[in-house]
């Protein structure tokens, strides 16, 4: 994506790849529709953006007979799953402007089925994750889980019992998304930073992925640049995928804004829970901007560097460049920092990411810091519209994105396009931090 080139040591450096919000309003048409309450008993109607706290406190309220939710996009409807069929419960849901919907598997069940999948399972190709629109446990196999492995993850899978898991192939490799272009630099490799952030101590820092932060100490704005922060935490393999970099100057200003490119920023309001069927959007200097659905939470993936748990699945595409970018909603909501994946945004894949919420919580951090923008920048509020600063969603090649395509083989992109100057994403190299893409890359 486009961007200018902000001081390094007084202005800000745009957090995350947050997408023009008026490129967004054309990917998500029903993102702005309003919440409605209808009474009582009847549905009502939500943004993808406002479900997770209802979500969460039906979650709450109903204890064991609760076993997952997820958004009808569809129906703009927020789902609530139960076991059993107590009317009080279906009541409290519907009082709710909920849907209830009975099914047969518990939250317990599912995570004794995870727990099982985790013990016997954990083979590097493989993932999984809840899929509560199916009530089951989605596993994944990407395509070096042949042979006895592959017997040994279905024979797995089937112990599990008739209907807690399904098992399907992916055509590609799942590995952290490598390669070569503009965005953060440090020890040959290359990221993007995801969100700024104040950390703990009060010092200007921003989010990435932690696969960058174990890659190195020292992150540069411009490859083979001078070093303006340093990695404070990082998390890979393990329970999380993200890592905490300070920047150097602490005069550094890191207001929760994105620079979108045409002197104008877009405004990140809060962090929030992901919730299954709900839209979002990622933005990258390798692919652009590119739009999918939340499609499992709480995701296993076995990388060849060890497993991360706590991930967030999607069906939104992403391509080596792209790791520790930003996955936002359209009205400005931070979701999660790029992870890993297979495929590509041509023949499609799955896509993880790192909850932001669950990182800011590990790293003592709140995201943004306020303040001003950089000089001359024109601030964009949520719900406004702003220009897309490449026209449109392109790739690097300046051909128009697959919003629904699915993450990218990293391993068949390793070393792509160093310097990509001139593509839509705005990677020359010279333009300061890029405003987000992600997946490790080796310089």
């Amino acid at each position: 994506m486009s961007h200018k080139r902000i001081p390094k040591r007084k202005a800000a450096i745009a957090a995350g790849s947050v997408a023009a919000l008026g490129a967004a309003a054309l990917l998500l048409p029903n993102a702005n529709a309003s919440q409605t309450d209808s009474g009582d008993s009847t549905p009502r109607t939500f943004k993808s953006a406002d479900v997770s706290d209802l979500a969460s406190q039906l979650a709450s309220q109903l204890g064991d007979a609760f076993a997952g939710s997820y958004y009808n996009a569809d129906k703009q409807q927020l789902v609530i799953n139960v076991v059993g069929d107590d009317s009080t419960v279906i009541n409290q849901i519907r009082k709710a402007g909920a849907v209830p919907n009975q099914v047969q598997n518990s939250t317990s069940t599912l995570q004794a089925a995870a727990k099982t999948l985790k013990t016997d399972a954990t083979i590097p190709g493989t993932a999984w994750s809840v899929d509560p629109k199916t009530n089951e446990i989605r596993v994944t196999a990407d395509s070096t889980v042949k042979g006895t492995k592959w017997d040994t993850l279905t024979a797995t899978v089937k112990s599990l019992g008739s209907g807690v898991a399904t098992v399907k192939k992916s055509a590609g490799t799942f590995k952290t998304f490598v390669s070569g272009g503009d965005a953060i630099f440090g020890g040959g490799a290359r990221c993007s930073l995801g969100f700024n952030v104040t950390a703990g101590d009060g010092s200007p820092a921003f989010l990435t992925a932690g696969h960058c932060g174990v890659a190195a100490a020292d992150w540069s704005d411009a490859q083979n640049g001078q070093p303006i922060a340093t990695v404070d935490q990082a998390t890979f393999p393990g329970e999380g995928d993200f890592s905490l970099v300070k920047y150097d100057d602490a005069n550094t200003q890191a207001p929760s804004e994105v620079n979108v490119g045409n002197g104008q920023t877009v405004q990140i309001t809060q962090a929030a829970e992901a919730t299954v069927g709900q839209q979002v959007l990622r933005m990258g200097s390798t692919t652009g901007l590119n739009d999918g659905n939340v499609t499992g939470l709480d995701a296993t993936v076995n990388y060849p560097e060890g497993t991360v748990t706590g991930l967030i699945q999607t069906n939104v595409c992403a391509e080596p460049g792209d790791s520790g970018g930003s996955l936002f909603t359209q009205d400005g909501s931070a979701i999660g920092l790029t992870s890993g994946g297979s495929g590509d945004c041509t023949v499609g894949g799955e896509t993880f990411f790192q909850p932001v919420t669950t990182a800011l919580e590990a790293v003592g951090a709140t995201l943004g810091a306020g303040g001003a923008a950089g000089a001359g920048d024109e601030s964009v509020a949520p719900g406004d519209e702003a220009t897309d600063p490449a026209g449109e969603a392109t790739d690097p090649a300046g051909e128009a994105t697959d919003p629904a395509g699915e993450a990218t083989d990293p391993a068949d992109q390793s070393g792509d396009g160093a310097d990509q100057s001139g593509d839509g994403a705005d990677q020359s190299g010279n333009d300061g931090v890029d405003d987000g893409s992600g997946l490790v890359s080796s310089n």
